[in-house]
Formats: structure tokens, sequence, C-alpha cells
């Protein structure tokens, strides 16, 4: 699998969110990461529902790569749309039942995640990796952008890759976190598919999203 860019709309331009959507969309990136946090599960709040959900009527090839840092996340699944062709990450620690949750996401046809932040073990994904379709391993701690790499993180994407390939090798590994121009490829060679891009890569100042996105698209495959 080529290594596929997921570029995060909370590092995008507020005032010009729709004209980079576009752009990426005509870029050939593959997926638009769209934060949803509660400011309970981590203190902040970013993309609220109604963005998240039209971002949906304006995308053309891109899917939406939907990261919901909150407690009980199905409460906003309707008010997403979540559907056909959504990735839906949400947080172990987060759920009560993540059985019954990635259920949910399933039978709405989205493709479920489960995103584990940089304390939690690997070993947690051991009694649901038969039910969804990939991974999301924080490499900082959920909440802000632009935070530092966590220590360990390189040593734990390589450490959940081999679990995923034990059970089937065409799960999805993305990370999340600090994913940098002097990083990315080191992260690539641990196993990670879908690569979270924000203000440490293709937004940086003074970048323009037709340079950075071919870059970074090629450092990742």
């Amino acid at each position: 699998m080529k290594g596929m860019l997921s570029p995060s709309l909370m590092c995008a331009d507020p005032l010009n969110l729709q004209a980079d959507i576009e752009t990426l969309d005509a870029l050939g990136v593959s997926y638009i990461h769209l934060d949803f946090m509660d400011n309970k599960f981590v203190p902040n709040l970013t993309l609220d529902t109604t963005i998240v959900r039209a971002v949906k009527s304006i995308l053309k090839n891109m899917k939406r790569d939907i990261h919901i840092m909150a407690f009980e996340p199905e409460q906003y699944f309707d008010r997403m749309d979540i559907g056909q062709g959504d990735i839906v990450s949400v947080h172990y620690e987060a759920c009560e039942n993540l059985h019954e949750v990635i259920d949910n996401i399933r039978q709405r046809g989205a493709s479920p995640f489960i995103a584990i932040s940089p304390d939690t073990k690997p070993e947690v994904l051991n009694d649901y990796l038969t039910e969804v379709d990939g991974v999301v391993v924080m490499t900082v701690y959920p909440g802000f952008a632009g935070a530092p790499l966590v220590d360990g993180s390189f040593e734990k994407l390589s450490a959940v890759r081999k679990l995923l390939n034990s059970v089937d090798p065409a799960l999805i590994l993305e990370v999340d976190g600090h994913v940098s121009w002097d990083l990315c490829a080191r992260m690539r060679a641990c196993g990670a598919d879908i690569f979270v891009a924000g203000s440490s890569s293709i937004y940086g100042k003074g970048l323009k999203l037709e340079e950075s996105v071919p870059k970074m698209t090629a450092m990742i495959q």
C-alpha cells in the first residue's frame, strides 16, 4: 500500500477552509482529516459537527477522515452524517462499549478505526482488530496542534504494525502527531500508511499547498 496523506483541517487557514479543501482535492490527496473534540476527553474544542458535515458536500475525490476525540462518540454520528467512504476513528480510552461503537460505524457504511493515545499500550487492541479497518497511533498527546513527538513513538508504531500484520496485513496504520518533514520517512519505515499532515509539514509557514503536498507525498511512498 502506498503512503497516503490526510491533511488536518485544524491547521488550515480558518478564513479559507473551503479554498484549502478544494486545493487539496485537486492535488489528488486521499483524505481530509477532521478533528472533533468535546472539551472533556481533551481540553479543547475544534471543528464542530456542522463543519464536519458540511465538508462532505464539497468533496469530489477526497474522503473524510474523522477523528472523534470525545466521550460517547456515537452521539455525534448523525450530526456528522457518517456514511459510506468515511474513516471514523474513536478513542479506546473514551468508549465504555467499544464493540458497540465499532459496529455502529460499520452499519453506517463507514470504516471504523481505533485511536490510541500515547500512554495506551498496543496490547489493548487485541480484542478489536478483527472488527476494524485500521488503527490511529497518536504520537502526541491529543488536543492541540504543533505538540512535540512523544518519546517511544517509533517503537510503538512498529509494535502496532506487527500486531496488525499478525491479524491482517491489509489493516491500515495511521499516524497522527508531529508528522514533520524530518520524521515522516521514518514513520513510513515503521509501517505507517496514512499520515496526518499539519503545521509541522504541509501547513508550515510560508508554504503553498501546491508545493508542500507533492513534496510530502513523494516522501511517504
